[in-house]
């Protein structure tokens, strides 16, 4: 993996860019200290071009790992006694609250 200074890296910035959409990684570091990574996007598959379309725009952003779906094993929540929160909102709208 390259090294780059801050300074540097602001300087050849374009250049660096270059390198990483071809494969490489670049470490930038801050007086020697490590404080960034510039790495090459990898698309999982099946990742719809409207989702890269909404992550290029800044409204969402594409994960950076397969996620792990042991979560969707875990126990549900389960409803506590009482009035929905859809009760009470329909109850508020109707009491002008």
């Amino acid at each position: 993996m390259k090294t780059e200074s801050i300074s540097s890296a602001k300087n050849r910035l374009s250049a660096l860019i270059k390198r990483v959409q071809r494969g490489d990684s670049i470490l930038i570091t801050d007086r020697g200290v490590p404080v960034a990574k510039l790495v090459p996007v990898r698309l999982g598959p099946g990742v719809p071009e409207r989702i890269v379309g909404l992550a290029q725009q800044g409204l969402v952003r594409l994960p950076e790992r397969v996620p792990d779906v042991a979560w969707l094993h875990l126990p549900r929540p389960t409803p506590r006694p009482g009035p929905s929160a859809v009760d009470l909102l329909l109850e508020e709208r109707r009491t002008g609250r």
